[in-house]
C-alpha cells in the first residue's frame, strides 16, 4: 500500500523531468533574468534624461518645443516601466524607440552651440547615455536569444505537452511593433520660437520714431 502511494506521488514527478519540466523553467528563469537587466539599463536611460535636458536648457531654452517631445518621450518610457501587472517587452522596445527618435532633433540642437559642446557637465551625461544606451543593446541581444531558446523549448514534443500541462507560454521579444516608431524623424529648425535670436546674435534694435511736428 505504502509503495503505490509513493508510486502514485513519484510518478508525475518523474514524468515531468523526464518531458523536460526542469528544463523549462531554467531557460524561463534565464529569460526573466534578461528581461530584467533590460529594464535597470532602460530605467537609467530615463533616470539621465531630465539632466541632461535641464543642461541643455541653460544654453537653448527657447527650443520647448523639442525638450517637451523629449520630457514627453521619457514620461512614456517610465510610464511603461512601471506598467502595473508587470512589464511587456513589445511595449518597453516602442517605448524605448519613441525616445530615441526624440533625441535626434534635441541632439541635433546641441551641435548648434559649441559652448554645450565643451560644457563638462553635458558631456558627462551624454557618455552615460551613450554607455547606458550600448548596455540596452546588449540586455536586448542577450533577452532575445533567451527567449528564442525558450520558445522553441516548449514547441517541442514532449516538451509542449508538459508545457501545456504546466501552464508555461511563450515569451514576447524585445521588438518595436508601433510602424511610426520606425520612420525617421524629421529635424526643422526653420522655424525658430518668435521674439528669439539664434545663438550668438543679437536682436535687431527697433528703428526710433520720428518725433511729432508742432503744429
Amino acid at each position: 500500500m505504502i509503495r503505490h502511494r509513493l508510486l502514485a506521488v513519484t510518478a508525475p514527478v518523474l514524468l515531468l523531468s523526464g518531458c523536460g519540466y526542469n528544463t523549462i523553467q531554467s531557460l524561463d528563469e534565464q529569460a526573466a533574468q534578461a528581461k530584467q537587466q533590460i529594464e535597470v539599463q532602460l530605467q537609467r536611460r530615463a533616470d539621465l534624461i531630465p539632466n541632461l535636458v535641464n543642461t541643455v536648457k541653460g544654453f537653448a531654452g527657447q527650443e520647448e518645443r523639442i525638450f517637451t517631445t523629449v520630457a514627453n518621450a521619457q514620461r512614456g518610457l517610465v510610464g511603461a516601466l512601471q506598467r502595473p501587472g508587470g512589464t511587456d517587452p513589445r511595449e518597453l522596445a516602442n517605448a524605448n524607440e519613441n525616445l530615441s527618435r526624440a533625441l535626434v532633433p534635441f541632439f541635433t540642437l546641441v551641435q548648434a552651440y559649441p559652448q554645450l559642446t565643451s560644457n563638462q557637465q553635458f558631456l558627462r551625461l551624454q557618455d552615460e547615455l551613450t554607455g547606458t544606451e550600448n548596455r540596452i543593446a546588449v540586455a536586448r541581444t542577450d533577452y532575445n536569444q533567451s527567449v528564442q531558446q525558450y520558445n522553441t523549448y516548449i514547441r517541442r514534443f514532449p516538451q509542449a505537452v508538459t508545457a501545456r500541462v504546466t501552464g508555461a507560454k511563450p515569451r514576447e521579444y524585445f521588438e518595436v511593433t508601433d510602424p511610426g516608431a520606425r520612420q525617421v524623424p524629421t529635424v526643422d529648425f526653420s522655424k525658430p520660437n518668435p521674439g528669439v535670436a539664434p545663438q550668438g546674435e543679437q536682436p535687431a534694435p527697433t528703428p526710433a520714431q520720428p518725433a511729432p511736428k508742432s503744429p
